[in-house]
This record gives structure tokens, sequence and C-alpha cells, in this order.
């Protein structure tokens, strides 16, 4: 069984010159992929760096909500210069946070809107980040339209109704370590009634530690509990949730590993 961790941090200080081991430990849990997602300049080059030195890992890039203050022309040229490297699969983490809200709606949602059609003109999947945002965030989406290659709703977090909503527009929903908590029913039913073929799971490592881990700091290896609770919940095997969610994640990044 290979899993495939859709969306980590590795490129954040937590993992800083641990990369190599971290990378290593995930493996031997059978975590043998990894997504890295960059969502600022620096660590975006960070991102880029850990995908360039590791086979088995690609990256994602985009400009986060809480930054979208500091987006601006520079920032856009990079970035388009950035989504041509070869080891880039996916744009994001982008979309909109209402919770600290650093950076205005109306700033975050023009950062936002311009990161789709960038990610269309760049035939990429895109990676959204929704938190306290559901409502503007389909909205946007429905206006927007994805692009053609789609794009999954980071570290879902809603319930059953906004669950269908986002897999109606054609998204995938990825499943973190919340997913294993006890206060996270709707969750879990989101996980359940979520298509085989859109299912995803990842860490968000280093934050979102699963249950089983909880007080520790989030890595990799710790995906297998966020498999192991999806196959309990959807009363399937680890193996076949193991199977589909890392052929999924192949599907989406348009990446195979061997022919790489």
């Amino acid at each position: 069984m290979k899993l495939f961790d859709t969306h980590v941090h590795l490129n954040l200080r937590e993992f800083r010159s641990r990369e190599a081991s971290v990378i290593e430990e995930a493996v031997a849990n059978d975590v043998a992929y990894m997504s890295v997602v960059g969502f600022d300049e620096a660590n975006i080059k960070q991102a880029l760096k850990i995908a360039h030195a590791h086979d088995n890992v690609i990256a994602s890039i985009g400009w986060h909500p809480d930054d979208a203050g500091d987006y601006n022309d520079r920032i856009e040229h990079k970035l388009q210069e950035w989504l041509e490297d070869s080891r880039v699969h996916m744009m994001g983490e982008m979309g909109l946070d209402y919770h600290w809200m650093n950076s205005p709606k109306e700033v975050q949602e023009r950062v936002f809107r311009r990161q789709i059609a960038i990610a269309k003109e760049h035939d990429l999947p895109i990676s959204i980040h929704s938190r306290d945002s559901t409502f503007d965030v389909l909205k946007i989406l429905r206006e927007e339209g994805l692009p053609n290659r789609g794009g999954v709703m980071h570290s879902f977090s809603g319930n059953v109704t906004d669950a269908q909503n986002f897999l109606d527009l054609g998204m995938h929903l990825s499943f973190s370590g919340v997913v294993t908590y006890r206060s996270a029913p709707e969750i879990q039913q989101a996980a359940l009634i979520t298509p085989e073929d859109r299912l995803l799971i990842e860490t968000d490592a280093p934050y979102l530690t699963p249950q089983p881990k909880r007080g520790q700091r989030n890595q990799p290896a710790y995906v297998k509990h966020v498999a192991e609770k999806i196959a309990e919940i959807r009363e399937e095997s680890l193996e076949e949730v193991g199977r589909y969610t890392t052929q999924n994640a192949f599907d989406l990044f348009q990446w195979c590993p061997e022919n790489d």
C-alpha cells in the first residue's frame, strides 16, 4: 500500500534541515508520495527546493488569503515564473480566510479571483483554503468557474450540504486529521458521502495532528491515521482507501512518478 499526503508544509521552519528524515519516516509508514505547498514568497522557494531534491515529492504553489494584502504585480510576475517549474503540479493554496481577517474581504476576493484566472492560463488544478468563508468561496467558484483540471477543497471542514455543493462544482474533497476528531461528526458524514473518485487525504502538517497523535507535531507519516479513519467511516479496508486516494491524487496532479 502506498499513501499520498496531498497537502503538507515541509517547507516551514518546523521541518527545516529535517526534511529528508521526515520524508524517510513517512515512506517507512507507507506514505510514498507528498505534495509540499508553498503560500508566500519564502516558502514557495523552499517548496520548490524540496520537490527538486526528492523524486517522490511535488509542489503546489499559490498565495494564501492571509497574505493577500502583500500581493502585487511583482509577486504575480514571480508566480507566473514559478508555475512553469516542472515540479509544480497544482496552484494554491488560495481562497478566503475570514477567521483571522489579516486582509480585507475585498482584497482577499480580488487575489483569489486573479489566481483562478492564472491557474486556467497554466492549465493547473487549484487548491482552496476556506475558513469561515464557505458561502463566498462557493459564490466565487460558481462565478469564475473551475480550471479544466478542477481542484480540491483542502482540509475540508464543512458539513454534508457544503460537501455536496463543492462536489456539484466538480471539486475533490481532501480530508485531514480533523476527520479523526470526536468533535467532527459532520466532517465524518461528508467523508462518507464523497464519491470514491473525488476523495483525497492530507496532513496539512505541521498542523492538524490526527487524534492518535494529538499533542505531537503533525508530519506526513501520520496521514495513515487519516486513511484509517476514512476506512472506518466508509466501512472499507485501509488498503482500498489507500488505493483509490493515491490514484485520485495521481489523476488530479497529472503526475506519474515513474515517468518523471
